[in-house]
């Protein structure tokens, strides 16, 4: 497997990456994936999708990923510079599936672009969905399923994740 290389040739580190899809993925630079200490490093992957032709999937510069992650595109995910993922996370900008059972097996599902700003933490076995953009310096807690926007400088935890404490 040859080492994948960001868009100014470093090469990014650590754990297995697979890319796959006919979109585009970008990187900035500094970006690693996995973290031997933590569970799961030598089990799993981080799986980035691009799916169709249009998506893009953006990651900013010193991007830190944890083990386990899968990130999906139909349309666009971005992130910004500096954020940090836990363990076992998604980022999914679609449904999957039509939510009309009539549609399911035809065309694409339903997909609104996912934006993480600068600076954000995000836990462990966090979810986010399509259509979330979440501000800068913002710090998703454990578990949590984001379903909506989350603006900046802000603690947000739950299912649905919801704002429980503003930073200083």
């Amino acid at each position: 497997m040859s080492e994948c290389q960001n868009v100014i040739g470093n090469p990014i580190k650590h754990q297995p990456l697979l890319l796959i899809g006919k979109g585009k993925i970008s990187f900035g630079s500094n970006c690693k994936f996995g973290y031997k200490e933590s569970p799961q490093f030598y089990a799993t992957y981080t799986y980035v999708e691009a799916r169709n032709p249009d998506a893009k999937i953006v990651f900013g510069n010193n991007n830190y990923f944890n083990n386990n992650c899968s990130i999906e595109a139909i349309h666009s995910i971005e992130f910004g510079n500096d954020v940090l993922v836990g363990v076992n996370c998604s980022f999914i900008d679609n449904d999957g599936h039509n939510l009309a059972v009539d549609k399911r097996k035809k065309g694409i599902p339903n997909s609104a672009p996912i934006k993480i700003g600068n600076n954000v933490f995000i836990g462990d076995n966090v979810t986010i969905l399509k259509g979330v953009i979440i501000g800068d310096n913002a710090v998703i807690g454990n578990g949590s399923i984001v379903t909506k926007s989350i603006p900046s400088n802000v603690i947000a935890a739950g299912n649905p994740a919801n704002v429980i404490k503003e930073l200083q």
